[in-house]
């Protein structure tokens, strides 16, 4: 679906991608876990990050924490790209794990299914730096009663 601003930036659809990116970058979690989100169109996101070994667990690959964190934020801000007026919020997430994760780059890619009104269908996987699947998670997410205009890190 392509931007109702024709790729310009500060308006419409594209303004609200930017916000949501501001948003994710305002998150204190992420202190812990850094990490870049694009928003790449209405349903479509990608967040890169390195695992450190300071995330394994003691058998030397991530622990599942982080699978669960990136997977759930892809999933969640692909769906919340098409809500402009609120926050979603996370009401189950099943995770596959199908590979462990060593040190090095990972993209996880988030996707929108289904749902428009007041449940959303997200899925996610997780991909190593040589495009292999790591993790695969599909949740799904409620409109809230929380306004973006009312969080501070939501910028448009």
């Amino acid at each position: 679906m392509p931007p109702e601003d024709g790729g310009q930036r500060g308006t419409g659809e594209v303004a609200h991608f930017r916000a949501l990116e501001s948003l994710y970058r305002s998150a204190p979690i992420n202190d812990l876990f850094r990490s870049e989100m694009e928003i790449v169109e209405a349903g479509l996101v990608r967040i890169r990050f390195d695992i450190d070994p300071a995330a394994f667990h003691a058998a030397g690959a991530a622990h599942g924490t982080l699978y669960f964190k990136m997977m759930d934020d892809a999933a969640f801000y692909a769906c919340n790209s098409l809500v402009s007026d609120r926050f979603l919020l996370t009401t189950a997430f099943n995770l596959f794990f199908t590979r462990p994760l060593k040190e090095g780059p990972v993209t996880a890619e988030g996707r929108w299914i289904s749902g428009r009104r007041r449940v959303f269908v997200g899925e996610s996987r997780l991909l190593t730096g040589d495009g292999e699947e790591a993790g695969r998670g599909t949740g799904t997410f409620m409109r809230s009663r929380i306004p973006l205009s009312s969080l501070d890190g939501y910028r448009p």
